[in-house]
């Protein structure tokens, strides 16, 4: 089984797209297939690539697993991690009007301000802006092809991990310890006790519903993005549960899509 994950491994590691803007080439190199075997011990491959190969997933029994771990936030319900049939599912592919483009880089500019600057290039004004509308209230933002953000409903926009591993301080960050990275990697919501522990880090400015970025003990580059439950603070005091929902990891549906055609 372990031979079947490195050659899954392998081969999205090599299909490598330079990334928008001016930081391309350096930093995707290190996000694709050398992150990826940065992360993965050798007595511990990802979770998510065995359970996929073993016992294929069907959209409804993902939803029913994780029914009862969603935050309350209407635009989180129902929502489920980047599995590749909501990502086939697509329902429709848009461009956008000027208004609703200039809307969206409002909202991303608001929520990102480390992003302002390289805005013009990331989401060129010129350029068409496509949303891509998935399963369970999934929208994708497109430019050229190449997804950059996504949002559940109405709710934030949120980098892809591809775009924030080129602007890595866009986001506040948590830190989980490295007993937790093989759960995360398996698509597995981040518990308050992983954040607390020896070798979890909270930034106890975030608020609840905040996007924010997962690190993980003695790693350099985030290896999953989630939406805080509650605040730092009351991660800190209470200590169990859910902090973080999980919404997009290494290795999941939207990180191995490169190109959306």
């Amino acid at each position: 089984m372990a031979r079947k994950s490195a050659t899954v491994i392998r081969k999205y590691g090599n299909e490598r797209e330079p990334g928008p803007g001016t930081k391309s080439s350096t930093v995707l190199d290190c996000a694709d297939r050398s992150l990826l075997k940065h992360y993965l011990l050798p007595e511990s491959p990802i979770p998510y690539i065995k359970k996929r190969q073993s016992a294929p997933i069907r959209p409804s029994s993902i939803l029913s697993s994780r029914s009862s771990q969603r935050a309350s936030s209407p635009f989180l319900r129902r929502f489920t991690p980047f599995a590749p049939q909501c990502l086939r599912n697509v329902s429709a592919q848009n461009q956008v009007k000027a208004s609703v483009q200039r809307k969206i880089r409002q909202s991303i500019a608001e929520e990102y301000p480390g992003l302002e600057p390289v805005l013009d290039d990331l989401i060129p004004k010129k350029s068409p802006l496509i949303v891509v509308k998935c399963q369970n209230h999934l929208n994708l933002v497109v430019v050229n092809n190449v997804p950059l953000f996504f949002n559940i409903r109405d709710g934030p926009y949120m980098p892809t991990l591809r775009l924030l591993h080129q602007y890595p301080n866009v986001m506040k960050k948590f830190q989980v310890d490295r007993g937790a990275i093989k759960f995360v990697l398996s698509g597995a919501n981040i518990m308050c006790p992983g954040l607390t522990s020896p070798g979890g880090v909270l930034d106890e400015e975030v608020l609840e519903d905040t996007p924010v970025a997962i690190m993980a003990e003695g790693k350099q580059h985030a290896l999953a993005i989630g939406y805080t439950k509650m605040s730092a603070k009351d991660i800190k005091n209470v200590n169990k549960g859910i902090g973080v929902d999980n919404m997009h990891y290494l290795n999941d549906g939207l990180w191995k899509m490169l190109r959306l055609e």
